[in-house]
């Protein structure tokens, strides 16, 4: 048995080890010690270096020994590899100072912990970037609309950057405001130049007869300008130098899209494909170099420059006329991404850094630690509800629920997934559903032995015929993440990462781990039985005559809470939907995050979000509150008379708009629309038509229904919230399948019974089973509410509501509904679907063997 399940156990422990070695180092290490823990040649030279750089940071001279260390290289021309032969660069990489910029990056990377923290949970850096005021008063009507499209461009570019979750919105009328989760200023110097480049391509005619080498120092001829090509050559020693003609022949605009290639030789180039415009533009100009170089008698050569530096010199021998064209040069597989990335988002409009904060967490500390505690919390909740009630079985499962975490954990661990409070919640809410395959398993277990079979028999039987339920379930949810993934952004695509994570290590270590360890000790006879006890025995319900009155009083309450939400409007609009003001305050005592939330909570002011900031070059820290549009005023009255002590003093009030735009709340109602066809189309493919047009219909009334409770207790709506409704899809989904799985197997083992019995049969088996697995989910959950705050909170209560309408609704909405579809005539199901019945006494007789 142990030789059969090898591949399992090498599988299992390949990729729990694997997840271990992702999330570590756990924390951060501080730069200077790990580089010179790492540093293996050279190192008496190397640890002159580090007092050096050591120095300068007591000094002042620098900000931090990343910093120091780099300028230090800069100065001396020293190649910081030589000292870490372990970390091999690109042999085409020459140029010293990029040598040494990619090694110290990767050698900071590999000192933090895998797996970082998010803004409300560490903080970070908060950049805001101004558009030129000469470009502005230029032209001050196509200036807002440049800076929308900025805003669109900046989200690719930081997201491109690998910063998960990161904040950006329009401050005022002519600022842009990000705010990064684990990034440090002080460790990365050039990253607002590389937020902020306009990325202006150019293509230049080259002087045709004189270059810097032929002519007296210091002269340039009328209308050029004199640039150095300092880009990586193998043919080169020293930087070359051209006269490239001021006015451009062409610029970026004649491209449709860049992108990184390679040339016969397996050198990285920039591919440029161009636009019908562009394609007679680059014809053209090409044309007139190879004339002028004929003329002349010499070739003639391109300049292609980027931001005003030149990035590559091409002969051009004749008229080039074609879709494509290449941007040729030694350059390193990261500067031709860099560069085609660029060409790609390029700014319309210039903006200028006005201010580089280091801001604090979100998240009061209590509230970070009460967050934690709640996981904790609702973790043991699982692991207690599981052992009471299935003794060995749910030790089993709370083993591997164990082995889940981890492999949960390392998988975003090694993707670069910030952790966030929404991120957390969203794993509690995937212990609480990961346990459910387990339920389901165990409760297949419990009818075989009911009818007499063998511990082992009913291991492996109750295994195989839970096996489809648990894949289609878990199949659907991950195509409503992947929909998450494709149209969410922000918190939502996060969320939809970290579910989708869980749902694939769930159906690994439920299907193979937590197989494998049951087949296996009951094979080796240490465990003759297994203990299950009853949250409720066995009932015998009309679920069909309930269906209707079930559902008109569901269907009423779904119109009054979207009655409701259309009566309030726009106020169910959180400040990431609706933006607001942004006050800022100086204090002579700090105040807690908490008690500025209860301060507004009080007052009736609504949400607020509350943030310790100080500038990077240091100064007084700063106390800055996000509100909704109008209560700053009454918000910072209502602060000075609740904490007097605190000798708060207002110093700026501006408005910040959306970090949620229209685009992506269109995009939020986009993915219900498609996660609705989805589930239509997927459930009637593996069903049939009825079975999806129920589980439509089901999911539908749960997202709603959701909503409606949510807007009618006085909730408003942000960003995760709007995850977590997503979510409750995925949630609703799972609890029907399995309704729909039975009904569809009662269809086949009673073939003499009515449409209205085979569903009432169906639901009578599954309701207790449906009401375990609604009760771990729903026991996660609540500790999340009871012990979380904030926005833990609001998450939370979107699960409980969506738990309890999602159990509801796969007994009560989705089987009625696939009842009424088939007018609860049998024949008009068999006339749709293969229903034929099929017994498994070949697979039980194999079994018992």
């Amino acid at each position: 048995m142990l030789k059969r399940h090898l591949w399992s156990i090498l599988l299992s422990a390949l990729i729990a080890g694997w997840a271990v070695s992702e999330l570590i180092p756990l924390h951060n290490i501080d730069f200077g010690a790990y580089v010179e823990k790492h540093a293996t040649a050279n190192k008496a030279e190397f640890d002159q270096l580090l007092q050096d750089s050591a120095a300068r940071v007591a000094s002042g001279q620098a900000s931090s020994q990343y910093v120091a260390l780099k300028a230090i290289a800069t100065e001396r021309k020293i190649d910081l590899s030589q000292y870490f032969p372990d970390i091999q660069l690109e042999n085409s990489l020459h140029n010293v100072d990029r040598r040494n910029e990619i090694l110290l990056t990767e050698l900071l990377h590999r000192s933090k912990a895998k797996l970082q923290r998010g803004l409300d949970l560490a903080g970070g850096v908060q950049v805001t970037l101004e558009v030129d005021p000469r470009v502005a008063a230029r032209d001050p009507s196509g200036s807002q609309e440049k800076l929308t499209k900025a805003i669109d461009i900046i989200s690719a570019r930081v997201n491109g950057l690998g910063v998960a979750e990161p904040l950006i919105r329009q401050e005022g009328d002519n600022r842009i405001q990000i705010e990064m989760a684990g990034v440090d200023p002080k460790t990365n110097p050039d990253l607002i130049e590389e937020i902020r480049a306009p990325a202006l391509l150019e293509f230049r005619m080259v002087h045709p007869t004189l270059t810097p080498s032929t002519v007296a120092p210091g002269e340039v001829p009328p209308g050029y300008e004199q640039l150095t090509d300092d880009e990586d050559r193998d043919d080169q020693s020293v930087p070359q130098e051209y006269f490239v003609k001021r006015i451009p022949e062409a610029t970026g605009n004649i491209i449709a899209n860049a992108y990184r290639i390679s040339n016969s030789y397996g050198q990285p180039w920039v591919g440029m494909a161009f636009t019908a415009e562009g394609r007679k533009a680059f014809a053209r100009m090409t044309r007139d170099i190879a004339a002028s170089g004929q003329r002349s008698g010499r070739t003639g050569y391109l300049a292609i420059v980027l931001d005003g530096k030149l990035v590559s010199v091409a002969s051009v021998k004749q008229e080039i006329d074609d879709d494509q064209a290449e941007i040729e040069g030694t350059f390193t597989d990261r500067r031709a991404l860099e560069i085609a990335d660029d060409l790609n988002n390029p700014l319309d409009v210039p903006l200028v850094p006005k201010e580089q904060l280091v801001v604090g967490p979100s998240l009061a500390a209590d509230a970070v630690s009460s967050g934690l505690r709640a996981s904790v919390i609702g973790t043991a909740a699982v692991v207690g509800f599981m052992i009471v009630f299935y003794s060995t079985g749910g030790l089993v499962a709370v083993v591997t629920l164990g082995i889940n975490i981890i492999i949960i954990l390392g998988f975003m661990a090694s993707i670069g997934t910030t952790m966030t409070l929404p991120g957390l919640a969203g794993i509690v809410l995937t212990i609480g559903m990961a346990v459910d395959a387990n339920i389901l398993i165990f409760e297949r277990m419990r009818e075989e032995l009911a009818e007499g079979k063998s511990l082992a028999v009913a291991n492996q039987s109750g295994y195989r015929k839970a096996l489809t339920t648990i894949l289609d379930a878990h199949f659907v949810q991950l195509i409503i993440c992947t929909i998450m993934i494709w149209l969410g952004t922000g918190p939502i695509k996060g969320f939809g990462v970290t579910l989708a994570i869980g749902v694939l290590s769930t159906m690994f270590t439920v299907l193979v781990t937590a197989h494998l360890i049951m087949t296996e000790i009951i094979h080796a006879g240490w465990v003759k039985k297994i203990t299950m006890r009853h949250l409720l025995k066995g009932i015998h319900v009309d679920f069909v005559k309930l269906g209707r009155p079930s559902a008109i009083v569901s269907v009423a309450l779904v119109v009054v809470g979207m009655a409701f939400v259309v009566y309030k409007g726009d106020r169910i609009k959180g400040i990431d939907f609706s933006g607001g003001d942004e006050v800022t305050l100086q204090y002579g005592e700090q105040l807690d995050v908490a008690q500025i939330r209860h301060v507004a909570d009080a007052n009736q002011i609504g949400e607020v979000t509350p943030t310790y900031i100080s500038a990077v070059s240091g100064g007084h820290e700063l106390l800055r509150i996000e509100t909704h549009e109008g209560q700053s005023g009454k918000l910072v009255g209502a602060l000075k008379t609740a904490f007097p002590q605190a000798h708060l003093e207002q110093v700026e009030v501006s408005q910040i708009g959306a970090s949620v735009g229209t685009e992506i709340e269109r995009n939020a109602l986009l993915a219900v629309g498609v996660s609705m066809l989805t589930i239509l189309i997927y459930i009637a493919f593996r069903f049939e038509f009825g079975f999806g047009v129920g589980a439509m219909c089901s999911t539908l009334h749960d997202i709603l229904m959701t909503i409606g409770i949510f807007v009618l207790t006085n909730h408003q709506f942000t960003a995760p919230m709007v995850a977590a409704i997503l979510c409750i899809a995925g949630y609703s989904i799972n609890e029907t399948v399995v309704v729909f799985d039975r009904i569809r197997e009662e269809l086949k083992l009673n073939p003499n019974g009515s449409l209205r019995e085979v569903i009432n049969s169906a639901i009578n088996k599954v309701f207790a089973r449906t009401i375990m697995t609604a009760t771990t989910t729903f026991l996660a959950a609540l500790s999340l509410y009871i012990f979380g705050t904030g926005v833990l909170r609001d998450i939370s209560f979107t699960f409980l509501v969506g738990i309890v309408t999602s159990t509801f609704s796969a007994i009560f909405i989705a089987a009625q509904v696939f009842y009424w579809w088939h007018k609860g005539d049998r024949k008009h199901v068999e006339a749709h679907a293969d229903v034929a019945p099929k017994y498994d006494w070949a697979g039980s007789s194999k079994a018992s063997k």
